[in-house]
């Protein structure tokens, strides 16, 4: 048994009869001896199906308890799980079953009649006390020519959870996390944020993503604490969430923030439950928060925000604000983990210095499982980020390489625009992407979603953002393009799929904008 296997395996052992999940739908809670009972039961179906050792499994489900389950169960078994969102079309689904060598398919009901006319599979109903009806469907003829199930000592670095980077840009890569970095990963996260026994943590972040997976599930899990798992976010039932469950903390993204200050149900709804409410703070990672929301949320809520860094290739996070001396803007300092910056080839971790942020540490990949040699350096992994320390030694986030808009010869970072422009009361959300330019290779073009508490006039408010821009801007950053829009295309993860709004844009006629 690894570090992770073990841990898992004696928290349930200890004070059976103790509640440790629920849905955030009924009032029953799980308890640790009934969570047991279904990682037993789900051990003893893969085994019976001659599924062990090294195999891999694909997981396409909505947010539930069991979730956490099916994940300890693969896990003791030695079993790697690749989890991918349960809204993946069945086509999706297919190529990635027959690209990878998986042997068995557990998914959501929807997807099961179509999975199963187009492959030949056995299919084993789980009787759990979590969830009912699912299937675990295995390939039939790959695993005729077995005896059993394979076994064997389970190794720190053996691969334990397969997962798919958020793929904004380009095809999603594959990140391969093992039992060792799964493990100190969440022991970080569980330090850097004080978690405790005492502490329960609603979910509404997908399952199948790192931030689930190891901030809020094993972080909690390793801690003894209490989990309560949304099917997903609800800004309009979210407070009421909060109360009824008596929930010490949540990790959410920038996106939900920004939702819950402007949805007035929300709003009603904090001052109805406000009094139950038992929060110690809302943990909010992907990028940083403008400083006007920021405060607004903490303000108007009176619940602390702690932001922090990291990614899928870290196995969360790398940075964090200490609750102590948090400073706004930046993703805090790092924790458990290195930090430099490169730079014309070379790595620094001298303050102001603006370059490719670089990590390493115990909970950090070496490589993807489908190699990118690009994407390190001499134990470091680069990841794509650019940013800087301060002189405490704070992080600050410029934005990604990639996304970088070209003008003229100049580089302009989307987020240096994007937190001046959020600075303006009618704007409630802002991304800025590059735009085809035919003198400055690309035009430097705002896209905002209005506030929604107010009567706005585009035009007049579309040379506001202009006027603003030419004040705090240098030339070459300011916005020469203006686009009203109701929503942004995202992704499962919350965040804004550039590329995707880019081509919307671009597809969109000049009598159709706003």
């Amino acid at each position: 048994m690894t570090k992770l296997t073990t841990a898992l395996t004696k928290q349930l052992l200890t004070d059976p009869e103790r509640p440790l999940i629920k849905s955030v739908n009924t009032t029953e809670w799980l308890t640790k001896g009934e969570f047991r009972a279904d990682v037993t039961r789900i051990m003893s179906a893969l085994t019976n199906v001659k599924v062990g050792y090294h195999d891999q499994v694909l997981v396409c489900l909505d947010n539930s308890c069991a979730y956490p389950e099916l994940m300890q169960a693969m896990w003791a078994l030695g079993i790697a799980v690749h989890p991918v969102s349960a809204s993946t079309p069945a086509a999706q689904l297919l190529a990635e079953w027959q690209e990878q060598d998986y042997l068995a398919l557990i998914i959501a009901p929807h997807l099961e009649t179509e999975i199963l006319a187009r492959l030949p599979l056995n299919t084993t109903t789980l009787q759990l006390s979590s969830a009912s009806g699912l299937k675990l469907l295995t390939a039939t003829e790959k695993l005729l020519m077995r005896n059993s199930a394979p076994t064997a000592p389970i190794q720190e670095d053996d691969l334990a959870l397969i997962l798919n980077t958020s793929g904004t840009t380009g095809k999603p890569k594959r990140v391969g996390l093992t039992h060792s970095m799964l493990y100190n990963g969440a022991m970080h996260d569980a330090e850097s944020q004080q978690m405790t026994a005492q502490d329960t943590t609603l979910i509404t972040m997908p399952m199948f993503h790192i931030n689930a997976q190891v901030i809020s599930v094993l972080a909690m899990r390793l801690v003894d604490g209490k989990i309560v798992v949304a099917p997903k976010f609800s800004a309009s039932r979210f407070w009421q969430q909060i109360a009824e469950n008596q929930i010490t903390w949540t990790s959410v993204v920038p996106t939900i923030i920004s939702i819950l200050l402007l949805n007035q149900t929300a709003n009603e709804q904090y001052h109805k439950y406000a009094q139950f409410n038992h929060l110690r703070f809302v943990r909010s990672s992907s990028f940083s928060l403008p400083e006007d929301k920021f405060c607004a949320f903490e303000r108007r809520f009176k619940t602390q925000i702690l932001e922090g860094y990291g990614m899928t290739e870290t196995t969360s996070q790398c940075t964090i604000n200490p609750f102590d001396a948090p400073r706004i803007g930046s993703a805090g300092k790092p924790y458990r983990t290195e930090i430099a910056f490169l730079i014309n080839g070379q790595l620094t971790q001298q303050p102001y210095q603006v370059g490719e942020i670089a990590v390493k540490g115990d909970h950090v990949i070496h490589d993807y499982l489908d190699p990118h040699h690009d994407s390190f350096m001499d134990g470091w992994f680069l990841t794509g980020d650019l940013g800087y320390f301060d002189h405490d030694g704070y992080l600050f986030i410029k934005g990604r390489i990639k996304e970088m808009i070209s003008r003229g010869g100049e580089k302009v970072a989307p987020a240096t625009v994007e937190n001046e422009l959020n600075q303006l009361d009618f704007i409630g959300q802002v991304v800025v992407i590059g735009l085809p330019d035919d003198i400055y290779g690309e035009a430097v073009t705002a896209v905002v979603i209005p506030t929604q508490d107010q009567v706005h006039d585009f035009k007049a408010e579309r040379e506001q953002i202009l006027a603003y821009a030419a004040e705090k801007l240098a030339r070459y950053q300011r916005p020469t393009q203006v686009y009203f829009v109701d929503q942004f295309p995202l992704n499962a993860t919350g965040k804004v799929v550039r590329n995707q709004l880019r081509q919307q844009l671009l597809q969109t006629t000049a009598g159709e904008a706003r």
